[in-house]
C-alpha cells in the first residue's frame, strides 16, 4: 500500500491511498488522517479492508504535498550507516550505530524550500531512506522488526556542516534547522517495497548528479536498526528513523561544495518517489 497527503502546511489535511492506476484516492472517510495516534489505532489496516475503488477521486490539483504521515513525536538519525561515506568523512566505521536526533520541527513536505539562514556558511544534502515506525518497539528482537514497521519513506536529511562539526561536536545542531526534513512524497507499506535492503538511491543538484548508492550497502540494515535502537528507548507509531547516506555529500567533495540560495536539489529511491527543493532566504 502507498499513502500521501495533501494540504497546506498548517491547514488540514487530505490523506490518500494510491489505487493500482496510480490515482489518489480520499481515504477521509475511512481515517481522519494519517498521524502518530492514527497509526497506533490501526489506520492502515482500516484502510487496507476497503476496496480502493469504491473511495473518491481525491481533489489535490494544485495542492502542496504534505508529508504521508503528521509530524512525529520523534525523528531518530543514525550516522555514518555507509562505509564510503564514512571513508569520504574521514571516520572510522562504527561498531554499533552512532544515534542522534533531529529536532521535530525540521519535518516538511518532500517539495517544500530549504530555508538558508545568513548564519549558515556550508549548507549539504544528504539522500536517505527513512523508517516509519507502526506499532511501540521496546526489546525486540531483529527477526521482529519488519512488525513494527508502518513503512518507508524518502528523506533529505539537510545538514549545515559548520554548525554540526565545528559548534563543539554537537551533530543536533547542524540537522535542526526548520525544513531540514523533507519527507515523502508516499509511504510504502513493507509488503510492497519489495527489498527494502537493496533500493538505488541518487540526489541531483541543478542537474548534476551528486550521490549514486543502494541501501544494500548500509552497515547496519532496516532490522538491526530498529531492533538496535528499541534496546535503548520505546520507538512510537510515526516515528522516523533516517538510516544514513551514500557518498557523495558536499563535505566530502574536493574542494567541498555548499549549497547556495537559488539552487535547486532533486532525490529519489526505487519505489519511493522523489523530490525537489529550492534553496531560499530565509
Amino acid at each position: 500500500m502507498k499513502i500521501m497527503r495533501y494540504g497546506d502546511r498548517y491547514g488540514s489535511k487530505i490523506p490518500c491511498v494510491i489505487d493500482a492506476d496510480g490515482v489518489a484516492r480520499d481515504v477521509s472517510s475511512v481515517v481522519a488522517d494519517f498521524n502518530p495516534r492514527t497509526l497506533a489505532d490501526g489506520a492502515l489496516d482500516k484502510v487496507r479492508a476497503v476496496d480502493t475503488a469504491s473511495l473518491p477521486v481525491a481533489d489535490v490539483k494544485g495542492k502542496r504535498l504534505a508529508p504521508p504521515v503528521a509530524q512525529p513525536f520523534n525523528i531518530w538519525c543514525v550516522g555514518l550507516n555507509y562505509s564510503d561515506h564514512a571513508a569520504e568523512a574521514g571516520m572510522d566505521i562504527p561498531e554499533e550505530p552512532i544515534l542522534f536526533n533531529k529536532a521535530t520541527g525540521t519535518y516538511c513536505g518532500p517539495n517544500d524550500d530549504i530555508l538558508y539562514s545568513p548564519k549558515m556558511t556550508k549548507l549539504d544534502w544528504e539522500v536517505e531512506l527513512g523508517i516509519v515506525i507502526g506499532k511501540p518497539a521496546l526489546n525486540i528482537d531483529k527477526a521482529d522488526a519488519m512488525d513494527h514497521i508502518a513503512g518507508f519513506v524518502l528523506v533529505n536529511d539537510i545538514s549545515e556542516r559548520a554548525w554540526q562539526l565545528e559548534r563543539s561536536g554537537q551533530w543536533v545542531k547542524g540537522k535542526s534547522f526548520p525544513n531540514f526534513c523533507p519527507t515523502g512524497p508516499v509511504l510504502v507499506t513493507p509488503d510492497e517495497i519489495g527489498d527494502v535492503n537493496n533500493l538505488g538511491m541518487w540526489l541531483d543538484v541543478n542537474g548534476e548528479r551528486m550521490q549514486t548508492g543502494n541501501t544494500g550497502t548500509m552497515i547496519f540494515d532496516v532490522e538491526t536498526i530498529v531492533s538496535y535502537m528499541s534496546e535503548f528507548t520505546r520507538l512510537e507509531p510515526g516515528d522516523l528513523i533516517c538510516t544514513g547516506t551514500p557518498p557523495g555529500v558536499g563535505a566530502g567533495m574536493s574542494p567541498q561544495v555548499w549549497l547556495k540560495q537559488g539552487d535547486k536539489v532533486t532525490l529519489g529511491i526505487d519505489g519511493l518517489g522523489t523530490q525537489t527543493q529550492t534553496v531560499v532566504d530565509l
